[in-house]
């Protein structure tokens, strides 16, 4: 069964840092772009990041962009979102998600491109 499974979230005090993980088991992620995305309070679910399978193509969205580092550890099946500088704005439920592109280079940050979803972990920034 193909499941990918995020950790890393929880309450961080703002201006602090998150280092979100999403493991994927029963296939092999290296083949796949992996994109995080979240959802906030009483909003629609937004595009984060992606990174392609080839590592050659990232993707960062305006609201994150300069504070966040998308990487992967193949070895690991386990891709990795760092975030800095976390405000109230960045409370959300984040998702990783994957996707089978039709090249390595290949990365998207459209929800509906995306083959594989996990559960999704909370992050919430607050004093």
């Amino acid at each position: 069964q193909r499941q990918l499974v995020e950790s890393g979230g929880g309450l961080v005090q703002p201006g602090g840092s998150l280092r979100l993980s999403c493991a994927a088991s029963g296939f092999t992620s290296a083949n796949y772009a992996i994109g995080w995305f979240r959802r906030a309070p009483g909003k629609v679910r937004e595009g984060v990041s992606c990174i392609s399978s080839s590592e050659s193509s990232t993707n960062r969205q305006y609201p994150v962009e300069g504070r966040l580092t998308i990487s992967r550890d193949n070895a690991k099946n386990t891709v990795y979102l760092q975030m800095n500088n976390l405000t109230p704005g960045d409370t959300a439920i984040y998702y990783c998600a994957a996707l089978r592109g039709p090249s390595p280079d290949y990365c998207s940050g459209y929800s509906y491109e995306y083959d594989y979803w996990g559960q999704g972990t909370q992050v919430t920034v607050s004093s």
